[in-house]
């Protein structure tokens, strides 16, 4: 079995751990809706990129627009 010739000193070992540091995550906060959005990225709530719209956004339905089930006609034809 193997075996190192020589101990590591501390500061080889502290150099070379020097680079294993998590940087911080920049956060931005988004001109449109003020929601925090990773910088260069597109806001994922409204959809937009530097000013511009990028993404269509999906429109979601209220409750008092919502389509009747199938369940829901059967029982109103009764």
């Amino acid at each position: 079995m193997s075996v190192p010739k020589k101990r590591r000193t501390r500061s080889s070992v502290k150099n070379r751990q020097s680079h294993d540091a998590l940087k911080k995550i920049k956060l931005a906060t988004c001109p449109k809706c003020k929601e925090k959005i990773l910088t260069h990225t597109v806001c994922g709530n409204c959809g937009t990129y530097k000013g511009k719209q990028v993404l269509v956004q999906k429109i979601k339905k209220s409750a008092s627009a919502k389509t009747p089930t199938d369940k829901e006609n059967k029982e109103d034809n009764k």
